[in-house]
């Protein structure tokens, strides 16, 4: 495809750019960007994706313009990493083993670059591009999963957060709100004296309870009636202190139900609320990329592994998505099979369906009221013009 390599810079050829996306050209990457409408990603010529309809892509000089144009970059290729970076990606999954394997150790930055052969800047840079997380809160993720798994061995609390390698109590408990959801010793304990304030109510896919601590949701569980669902909370956190909210609901906590609420009535497409869970490492990161999945869509399996940067690891994202409490909030029914089959879902595969269905009813009117008042405002336009050149006239 050399006709298109020399693509005009004031000016896309776009039928040169068709041509290139058609035949998958890795020798365009960078001359130009696509992107699909219909997804709301753009993509470097090469992407491996399958390819969309002609009338619903638009071409880009630059990424800046894609983003401006309220596109995400695609996971699959990366638009936005260089395909230079692959040595350097493989030395940080390296990386990631080594520290992995020596989280108990004392790491800092300077020492991890030396080891990658990266400067302290590009590794920060490539780490974060690469795992979706820091050094630091990789290497304390890691911390905190060998201060777990110390802690169902039956080691004392101290024994167990030096052995970690955190080096003092207060270090732990300063970090320990964004992993393990509450304290060292609550999570021993199995929440006790945490409290958490809990609501039942109707929602579109059956009743819906919603519990929540001070700090976000801990509970957000379908189920057929009450008793069940608060079953089911208390067996999560036995010892905590469970209160069940009237109306009017505390501020804070009515806002997150409206919100839940709302969401799922298709009124709040994007959902951005706290969550106070426990999880590993790596349920957290499959967890943080449902968030990140758009409302009305859906992804296999497969390409929730690969979006994570870990392709053969579909079956251990199916047990992360089985494993996740809080619906919704983490929208893990928007993770089917690659066969298209919809697969399990811990609230019944039936209200799996419903919810896809609901997001894309709800996605499919705004695009049509959208679409709508387009129209209406072309015509508006229009109709002004025709007035002034009659008045010229």
């Amino acid at each position: 495809m050399n006709g298109a390599r020399s693509l005009a810079r004031q000016s896309l050829n776009e039928e040169a750019c068709w041509e290139a996306v058609l035949k998958k050209e890795k020798s365009e990457d960078g001359q130009f960007f696509f992107g699909v409408l219909t997804t709301g990603v753009f993509c470097r010529p090469s992407c491996p994706a399958r390819r969309p309809l002609r009338k619903n892509i638009r071409f880009y000089k630059t990424a800046a313009e894609a983003i401006a144009d309220n596109l995400r970059p695609c996971l699959r290729c990366r638009p936005l990493v260089s395909g230079k970076d692959d040595s350097a990606e493989r030395r940080i999954y390296a990386l990631c083993d080594f520290i992995r394997k020596n989280s108990s150790e004392s790491l800092n930055l300077q020492w991890l670059s030396q080891k990658a052969c990266l400067s302290p800047f590009h590794l920060q840079r490539t780490f974060k591009a690469v795992v979706g997380v820091t050094p630091r809160q990789y290497l304390e993720a890691c911390r905190l999963e060998t201060l777990k798994k110390q802690f169902r061995s039956g080691n004392s609390l101290t024994e167990a957060i030096y052995d970690a390698g955190f080096g003092s109590n207060s270090r732990v408990y300063e970090r320990v709100n964004t992993r393990l959801g509450m304290t060292p010793t609550e999570y021993r304990a199995g929440g006790d004296h945490v409290s958490i304030s809990y609501v039942t109510i109707q929602s579109p896919v059956g009743l819906m309870m919603v519990g929540a601590t001070d700090r976000g949701l801990c509970f957000v569980q379908f189920g057929d009636s009450r008793l069940k669902l608060l079953q089911m909370l208390r067996t999560e956190y036995p010892a905590a202190a469970l209160a069940e909210m009237k109306q009017p609901y505390p501020e804070q906590f009515g806002l997150w139900v409206q919100a839940l609420i709302r969401h799922l009535s298709g009124d709040r497409q994007r959902l951005f609320l706290p969550i106070d869970v426990r999880g590993t490492a790596f349920q957290f990161r499959v967890w943080t990329y449902l968030q990140s999945i758009p409302y009305g869509e859906i992804q296999s399996y497969s390409e929730v592994a690969r979006g994570i940067r870990n392709p053969g690891a579909h079956r251990a994202v199916a047990q992360a998505c089985a494993s996740n409490k809080i619906a919704i909030a983490v929208p893990c029914h928007r993770v089917i099979r690659g066969n298209g089959e919809m697969g399990g879902y811990r609230w019944g595969v039936a209200r799996k369906r419903t919810l896809i269905d609901l997001e894309r009813s709800a996605k499919a009117a705004v695009a049509q009221e959208r679409a709508s008042r387009t129209r209406s405002n072309r015509i508006g336009r229009s109709n002004i013009s025709s007035r002034r050149v009659g008045r010229s006239v």
